[in-house]
């Protein structure tokens, strides 16, 4: 729906630096969202204002100063590092006579280079639309009102109402689409739920090295680059840890700040992901100077998505960029693993992080006692494949009696129907309660 950036494309960038509770600009970071989107960055313009211009955003002396800047450059397109409004858009258009982009825009157009999944391809239209709508105007007022012939005479329709009904039906139809690849998402969550897989999600922001630490903990070849906005289309793989069944990991987009509400919305169901997740690995870039701020802004976004209650282990990668800094495991007064300190690019210290995710995943577990009858062998055997069997005893009249750690939902799949069994005494000798006597086992345990 935008008009594409072309390869070598000459580009202003402007960064405005607006006085607290606004966020802080980051230039060298909006430099790279500009090289990301495609273009080539000929000059810069630095504002400071304690609030915007509602004409220009950054006032009218800084305005005219841009204008003799497009001018001397020659450049083909204004990049605001800010979000601009529709007026504020359109009168710098009149005013430097080029195209004015604001930041939203620009992470609109490289999500849309980097879409390859047709889920993701959707969401970017929905969001790129949601944009577009607010920023329609009169650009066809020299066709005036369309014309009716014989018992179609009136007012007409103006173009501008035309564009946002067929918008609004392209937005109707796109949301269908959506919510269809949303409820089969949430088969394969209940499908992983009945198998009782634990599921981590990486989380960060763009650029912590989320795709290549990916690669490293499951063996897989995704893509991964030193680039914003890599990776934009979600992946799940299998992973292994100490003492678990295969943890499913998953891959997400990469957040930023000031992340447009319209993207948020429309990769509402890919981030989902995040939100039904067992653990969630926030990523955080150890060798940028700004890391409090950025960890503070992922903290943000989970809180938008609902997230927020969800477990999180801290990850810091790249130590192999901090010469002071070695992999270790950081606990908090309990003991319970809260931050690893790895380097995904070497492999430092990734041994370190499986162990605290297994760490992590245990601490979710219920100890139980468990007598099973001599027909329940197979499930016994699955016990043992899962590693839950921490001791057992053979019963006088047949059978065993298992000390066992699983999850709540691994109880309720392989013991469907029957209350939890009170924590395991401390004295062993202690009699089995009846309630968590298995005689049926499960065929599909």
């Amino acid at each position: 729906m935008f008009d594409r950036h072309q390869g070598g494309e000459r580009a202003v960038l402007v960064n405005v630096a607006l006085a607290p509770p606004a966020s802080p600009g980051d230039p060298a970071e909006f430099a790279e969202l500009a090289g990301s989107a495609g273009v080539r960055c000929v000059g810069t313009l630095s504002a400071r204002r304690d609030r915007p211009d509602p004409r220009h955003y950054i006032g009218d002396g800084k305005a005219e100063e841009l204008k003799a800047l497009v001018a001397e450059l020659e450049a083909d397109v204004v990049l605001f590092d800010r979000t601009l409004s529709p007026a504020q858009e359109r009168n710098l258009e009149r005013l430097v006579g080029c195209r004015v982009i604001d930041r939203t825009g620009v992470i609109l157009d490289i999500f849309a280079q980097r879409a390859r999944s047709f889920e993701g391809q959707l969401q970017v239209e929905m969001a790129q639309l949601r944009h577009l709508s607010t920023r329609l105007v009169r650009g066809w007022t020299h066709l005036e009102r369309q014309r009716g012939g014989i018992g179609l005479r009136g007012p007409g329709e103006t173009q501008l109402e035309t564009d946002r009904r067929l918008i609004g039906h392209r937005i109707k139809q796109l949301n269908e689409k959506l919510d269809r690849l949303r409820r089969q998402r949430q088969q394969s969550v209940r499908a992983r739920r009945r198998a009782s897989l634990n599921t981590a999600a990486l989380v960060g922001y763009t650029n912590a090295g989320k795709s290549t630490l990916f690669n490293r903990l499951t063996s897989s070849e995704t893509y991964a680059a030193d680039q914003l906005f890599a990776t934009l289309d979600t992946t799940l793989r299998r992973m292994q840890v100490p003492g678990e069944h295969p943890v499913l990991l998953s891959d997400t987009v990469g957040f930023i700040r000031d992340l447009p509400p319209d993207l948020v919305a429309a990769f509402h169901a890919t981030l989902d992901e995040t939100k039904d997740a067992t653990l969630l690995l926030h990523v955080i870039d150890a060798s940028t100077e700004d890391m409090a701020a950025k960890r503070e802004e992922v903290i943000a976004v989970l809180e938008r998505i609902g997230a927020r209650e969800t477990p999180v282990l801290e990850v810091y990668n790249k130590i192999d960029r901090c010469p002071d800094i070695a992999p270790r495991i950081e606990r908090d007064e309990h003991g319970t693993p809260v931050a690893v300190w790895v380097s995904a690019q070497t492999g430092e210290g990734l041994d370190l992080l499986r162990a605290a995710i297994a760490e992590r995943l245990d601490l979710e577990k219920l100890a139980r006692r468990v007598a099973l009858a001599p027909a329940d062998g197979r499930l016994r055997a699955q016990l043992y494949e899962m590693g839950a069997v921490l001791h057992e005893k053979p019963l006088d009249e047949g059978g065993w009696q298992l000390d066992v750690t699983l999850s709540p939902s691994r109880w309720a799949r392989l013991f469907p129907g029957r209350p939890l069994p009170p924590p395991m005494p401390d004295d062993e000798s202690a009699p089995q309660p009846a309630s968590a006597t298995m005689s049926e086992p499960r065929a599909d345990a």
